[in-house]
């Protein structure tokens, strides 16, 4: 079993099994100790002094600690001894979840590497393609980069990981929540078969990144460093301070920059879960209410579609608290808090279903605070602030994931199909170059359209006034109309074309008697025949052309060309 333990800064850190003791600065081979140095370091933050033993063993581990805790320095240094300068090939990569990052990672890189024969570049989108060809054609032996953009060059072909020694996982828990899954999975494809030294490095680590862990890393195992609780496979409670009448768009913030696969929200009233329901539905968001209006049937057919992912928010009230197992279930919003202290653990219990991670989030006012704080101080649960999220956040994480999924199936396109899209190119320009807000915004309608479909809305944008035109209801019953004539028409000509074989019959038979006819003073009976037979041939083309002029098809031409039938 891994041991914890506890040092003097209040750390709890449990080590994996078969544990190794930290190491100090002096301890380090001397390549580490000058880079060391060079940053201006005089001692290793804890969680070099614990990590580094077992990456310099060469042991495959996950590593939890809080951002700004030295990660960074921790992949880092092990690489020294690890990259062989003489290679001038790609022997390490570091993707990070966001160009910022890889831009950040790949400046301390520089620092750490300088004097030693071994370079790093940063590839992410964004920018582009020429000087990270020229850094790749120059032969660098570290990449630090986004998914996105170094699965292009992996495509492209101007990357190759045939040389890896090394795979290392930044933030791994925020690049699984905004999307980058997909094209890891594909990067996948191309490490080569040797075994590598994996690393993952994360603040937090839900269920979700654990599963991760075990699909790129060799038995991995686990280092954790944290303050208070180790925030491993746990449930996570956290409160957002906001006004009462602020809630429902500081939720909407939260779905966006939380990103769960699927949640629920819990309201204390039935009039607030039809309220909530409707706000995420209105922001494009896959909502569904369950509460006590509904049948047993009803709850029965919405919690199905919740577990089968048809679903991905349900709004309920303490209906939907007890007795409930939803797996996957990766976040619990608390609109208001419960008004008993036994619901709130209820709700809670609804997440982190066995031993998967989970986050709470409650939403209070000033005074539900208080009232919050009494429910965790009662059960001694650690409940953490967090900032409300600021328009600015929404905007960078809806452009995070929107840039990914287009990133992602622009790779999917067909050469045609790209090539059509370049058509618009100095359209895009034009318009991105432009400073009218209304030219901006027609760019910012295509791109929200499409991330609504991605939150799994078929939402498009509206019509246009013509084609709601197209669609009034005068059209439909014009079009109606004209499909009734036509019906009405062949009808007739049906009708038509019966009284023309009964005619026809009758003068077949008149034709056995002649002599009855010749006394009557008509046409011989021998000549009535063919002459009728033969008009009827020449009349009917003449029908068909007119039918074939008229523009309309309706019924006026065809009573036309009836009359003259009926008259012979």
């Amino acid at each position: 079993m891994p041991d914890t333990i506890k040092n003097e800064e209040e750390l709890h850190i449990t080590a994996p099994e078969d544990s190794l003791p930290p190491c100090s600065l002096e301890e380090l081979p001397d390549i580490m100790r000058e880079a060391c140095a060079r940053a201006g370091w005089t001692r290793l933050m804890p969680v070099q002094a614990h990590a580094l033993p077992y990456l310099m063993a060469g042991r495959d581990l996950m590593v939890q600690s809080r951002t700004g805790s030295g990660k960074t320095g921790a992949y880092l240094l092990p690489l020294l001894s690890l990259l062989n300068p003489e290679e001038k090939k790609p022997q390490a990569l570091i993707l990070a979840p966001t160009r910022e990052l890889a831009s950040q990672v790949e400046h301390e890189a520089a620092l750490l590497l300088e004097g030693t024969g071994l370079s790093a570049a940063a590839l992410y989108g964004g920018v582009g393609y020429g000087r990270q060809l020229e850094a790749l054609r120059s032969g660098v032996q570290l990449i630090v980069g986004t998914p996105g953009r170094v699965l292009d060059h992996l495509l492209r072909r101007t990357l190759s990981l045939d040389a890896l020694r090394a795979l290392v996982f930044d933030e791994a828990d925020r690049m699984l929540s905004i999307g980058f899954y997909p094209d890891m999975k594909e990067i996948q494809r191309y490490l080569p078969k040797h075994p590598l030294l994996s690393t993952l490095f994360s603040a937090t680590y839900p269920q979700h990144v654990l599963n991760l862990a075990g699909e790129f890393l060799r038995d991995p195992q686990m280092l954790s460093l944290s303050q208070g609780q180790v925030h491993v496979a746990t449930i996570q409670h956290l409160y957002v301070e906001c006004g009462r009448m602020d809630k429902d768009r500081t939720l909407v913030r939260l779905m966006e920059t939380e990103n769960p696969t699927s949640a629920i929200i819990f309201c204390n009233t039935k009039s607030n879960v039809h309220y909530v329901t409707a706000v995420l539905k209105g922001f494009g968001y896959n909502a569904d209410e369950l509460s006590a209006d509904l049948s047993q049937n009803r709850r029965e057919e919405v919690l199905s579609r919740l577990r089968e992912g048809k679903v991905r928010l349900l709004v309920a009230t303490d209906v939907a608290a007890r007795g409930i197992d939803i797996p996957d279930l990766s976040h619990v919003f608390l609109y208001e808090p419960p008004e008993d202290r036994e619901s709130y653990i209820h709700r809670a219990g609804r997440t982190g279903r066995a031993g998967a991670a989970g986050t709470v989030i409650s939403l209070v006012d000033i005074m539900e605070k208080m009232e919050l704080q009494r429910i965790a101080s009662f059960y001694r649960i650690d409940i953490t602030p967090l900032p409300n999220p600021t328009d600015e956040d929404v905007a960078l994480a809806a452009g995070r994931r929107e840039t990914a999924l287009l990133d992602a199936r622009r790779r999917a396109c067909t050469g045609l199909q790209l090539e059509r899209a370049r058509r618009y190119l100095p359209l895009v320009k034009d318009l991105a170059r432009g400073e009218d807000e209304d030219q901006l915004l027609l760019l910012a309608l295509l791109l929200d359209a499409d991330y609504q479909r991605s939150l799994g809305m078929e939402q498009s944008l509206p019509r246009a006034r013509a084609e709601k035109d197209a669609e009034s209801p005068r059209r439909r019953r014009r079009e109606k109309s004209e499909g009734s004539s036509e019906e009405g028409g062949e009808k007739s000509r049906s009708r038509r074309r019966s009284r023309r074989k009964e005619q026809d019959g009758e003068v077949a038979e008149g034709a056995e008697k002649p002599e009855k006819t010749e006394e009557q003073g008509e046409a011989p009976s021998a000549e009535a025949a063919p002459v009728q037979e033969g008009e009827g041939r020449r009349r009917r083309p003449r029908r068909r052309s007119r039918r074939r002029a008229s523009p309309e098809g309706g019924s006026a031409p065809q009573e036309g060309a009836a009359a003259p039938a009926e008259g012979e």
